[in-house]
């Protein structure tokens, strides 16, 4: 029996391609002499990596990093598996093998890994190198162990632990990475993610590696005005009702009426990173209007006040306002969080 096309969802995300390109070539012009990679883990921070990839890769990223095995596949379709690099590394000769196959270069976080790695044959790899993070990573001091001296190693890396602050540590961390690139042998070396390519060219090195950038996350003050908004989630209106004085709305009865207050019945909830930290304080909006949330968001819906925008009906499309700035400090999540959450079911 032939299975009809389900109907269209309720959800969209709206994908401004164009700025997600320009966000790239500004991140890759303050890289300075360094150029910029993409980090597409998470299935692109939840944009979708199949869409995201071909407009980075057009605009003229070279390097792509994830951070799970199973995120490869996405990627072949669209860029060489040699400018792949998987940040978890090899746990086992599995790993390593489907690495080889392929051509995709791990990043070697360990002596454990550097053994694994070079037991199943080696090949091109990356080495990333703690310097204060405590994840993953090769101490400095360990730099010198014979298995480290083996590897083949493209890209040296590190991490920086707080580049969206003024902290002590990046500096520190600046000159400890510098050190421990000097003492192993590769061809390029990266440190900076988004925040850190905001630091400055000390910080830019061979290559950098932003992420939440790419996607319209301000990490840094100095990136605010040159990073363009990405993402913009919309969701339809289920239901329009009239809300009488005294009735509540929600679990809970968070909200009481006080008037006749025509409400619109959204499909939008926490399942789809809409979470319930937006109750009694988010809005979402139709044109210029905003429209405030009443009572507690729901799994799969959100109540919201249609006094300003008469017009709406059953059926219509409301914006969710994702600013990612404007949006982590009314919700209270980062930037990463807002965008990572978004669920599945929005049309992409």
């Amino acid at each position: 029996m032939h299975r009809p096309d389900a109907p269209p969802p309720t959800l969209r995300l709206r994908i401004d391609e164009e700025a997600l390109a320009s966000n790239w070539r500004t991140l890759d012009r303050l890289s300075g002499s360094a150029r910029a990679g993409a980090a597409v883990k998470a299935d692109a921070y939840g944009l979708s990596a199949a869409k995201v990839i071909p407009v980075l890769r057009d605009a003229g990223a070279n390097d792509f990093f994830v951070a799970h095995w199973g995120e490869v596949g996405e990627l072949l379709d669209h860029v060489p598996a040699s400018r792949i690099s998987v940040l978890h590394g090899p746990a086992n000769a599995q790993d390593s093998a489907y690495a080889r196959a392929l051509g995709v270069r791990p990043v070697i976080n360990s002596l454990h890994q550097a053994k694994v790695w070079i037991e199943c044959g080696g090949g091109p790899c990356d080495l990333m190198i703690d310097t204060g993070m405590n994840r993953l990573g090769v101490r400095p001091e360990e730099l010198g162990d014979p298995l480290a001296g083996r590897l083949e190693i493209e890209t040296a890396l590190s991490h920086l632990a707080s580049a969206d602050e003024d902290s002590a540590l990046n500096p520190l961390q600046l000159s400890r990475a510098t050190q421990a690139f000097a003492a192993v042998s590769a061809k390029e070396r990266s440190l900076a993610n988004s925040a850190g390519i905001a630091l400055g060219k000390d910080y830019a090195f061979d290559l950098t590696r932003p992420g939440l950038a790419l996607y319209g996350g301000v990490p840094r003050g100095e990136l605010a005005g040159s990073i363009r908004q990405v993402v913009t989630p919309e969701a339809a209106i289920l239901q329009v009702r009239t809300v009488q004085p005294g009735e509540t709305i929600g679990y809970n009865a968070t909200f009481t009426a006080d008037r006749p207050v025509r409400a619109g019945i959204v499909s939008i909830g926490y399942a789809d990173g809409f979470l319930r930290c937006w109750s009694g304080k988010g809005v979402l909006r139709a044109g210029e209007a905003d429209l405030p949330l009443l009572g507690r968001v729901s799994m799969d819906m959100a109540v919201i006040d249609l006094s300003q925008a008469p017009h709406l009906r059953e059926g219509d499309w409301v914006e969710i306002p994702w600013h990612l700035p404007e949006a982590a400090a009314r919700s209270g999540l980062s930037q990463y969080e807002l965008l990572t959450t978004l669920g599945h079911r929005f049309s992409r």
